[in-house]
C-alpha cells in the first residue's frame, strides 16, 4: 500500500470515528436515551412546552421594578414572549435536529476554528443567526407605531443583518458596520450600505438611530472579551456596580451613560437568542436593551 493510500485510509477511519462520536453524544441527550426514571422525568419536564413557557421563559423577561432606581423605574418597558420570538425558537429547535447539517457544521468548525473567528465560521455556514427583539417589541421600546418611518439607521456590528432587518423596516436608508468578511457578504445581499468601522463617524451626515447590539457586553465585567480572530480581554472596561440585573441597570443609567453624555429614554429586559447546534437547540444571553439620547445638559458629557 502506497503512502497516499495509507493516508487516505487513516483519514477515512478518523472521519468515520468522528461522526460516530458526535452521533453518540447527540443520542445521549435525546429523551429516548435518558435511562434513569428520575432523569427522564426531569428531562421531559424540561422540554415540555408548557413548562418552558411557565418557568424559563418568564425569567428571561423578569424585572422587579421596585428594585430599580427612582430615575429608571418609570422608563422600564415590560417585554413578553411573543409570537415572533416563539417562531424563532421553533426554527432553532427544528434546525438543531437536522442531523447531517449539524454534523457538517461541526466538522467544518473543527477545521476552521484555528484559522478564523467563530463569527466568520457562522457566516460561512449560514448559521448562528441572532434574535434580539420582534418588530412589536422594537416598536414598543421606541414608542412608535408600525407605520413610523425615519431617514437613516446605522447598525454597528450588524452580523448577518437579521436583527438589522427588524429595525431597518422603519428607515429609508440602512447603514451597517461589520469586521467579518462572510458577514459582510450577508449584509451586502440584503442591500445594506456597508461602512468601515472607523468610517461611519466621518460620512458628513447624521443618523436618526444608531444601534449597538451585543457590543457593550463585550466590555462589561461579567465576562469581558473581544473577538479578534480569537477571544481577547478588552483594553477598556466599563465599571458597573451591583449584583442583580436591576442594580446594574440602575448603575449603568445613572453613572456610566450619564457621564458619557447620554440620557436613558427606555430600557427593557430581553433574551439575546442565538441559533443552536447539535448540542443545544439555542443559546441565550441575559440582556438589557437601552434607548439612549444625547443629553441636553452638556456639562454632564464626558
Amino acid at each position: 500500500m502506497c503512502p497516499l493510500q495509507l493516508k487516505t485510509l487513516l483519514f477515512g477511519a478518523w472521519l468515520l470515528g468522528y461522526v460516530f462520536f458526535l452521533l453518540s453524544i447527540r443520542r445521549m441527550w435525546t429523551g429516548k436515551y435518558v435511562r434513569s426514571p428520575l432523569a427522564r422525568s426531569l428531562f421531559l419536564n424540561m422540554v415540555s412546552e408548557d413548562e418552558a413557557a411557565a418557568t424559563e421563559t418568564q425569567e428571561w423577561y423578569r424585572c422587579g421594578p421596585d428594585l430599580l432606581g427612582e430615575s429608571v423605574r418609570p422608563l422600564f418597558v415590560q417585554s413578553h414572549l411573543d409570537s415572533d420570538t416563539k417562531a424563532f425558537l421553533k426554527r432553532s429547535v427544528d434546525k438543531s435536529g437536522w442531523l447531517f447539517t449539524q454534523l457538517y457544521h461541526s466538522f467544518v468548525s473543527t477545521f476552521l476554528s484555528p484559522l478564523v473567528s467563530r463569527t466568520s465560521i457562522n457566516g460561512f455556514l449560514g448559521r448562528g443567526s441572532m434574535f434580539v427583539f420582534s418588530p412589536e417589541q422594537f416598536q414598543q421600546l421606541l414608542r412608535v407605531g408600525p407605520e413610523w418611518r425615519s431617514d437613516r439607521l446605522l447598525d454597528l456590528g450588524a452580523g448577518d443583518g437579521a436583527v438589522t432587518g427588524v429595525m431597518g423596516a422603519h428607515f429609508r436608508e440602512v447603514y451597517a458596520t461589520e469586521v467579518s468578511p462572510p458577514m459582510k457578504w450577508h449584509l451586502q445581499r440584503r442591500n445594506y450600505k456597508l461602512l468601515g468601522i472607523d468610517e461611519w463617524q466621518h460620512t458628513g451626515f447624521q443618523y436618526d438611530v444608531i444601534s449597538c447590539l451585543n457590543l457593550l457586553d463585550r466590555l462589561l465585567p461579567f465576562q469581558p472579551y473581544v473577538e479578534v480572530g480569537k477571544w481577547q480581554r478588552p483594553k477598556e472596561h466599563i465599571k458597573v456596580q451591583g449584583k442583580t440585573w436591576e442594580e446594574q441597570v440602575t448603575n449603568l443609567s445613572s453613572e456610566v451613560f450619564r457621564k458619557a453624555g447620554f440620557e436613558v429614554e427606555a430600557v427593557t429586559r430581553l433574551p439575546y437568542l442565538c441559533e443552536g447546534d447539535m448540542y443545544n437547540d439555542y443559546y441565550i444571553l441575559d440582556d438589557a436593551v437601552f434607548v439612549l439620547k444625547v443629553s441636553d445638559n452638556t456639562s454632564e458629557s464626558a
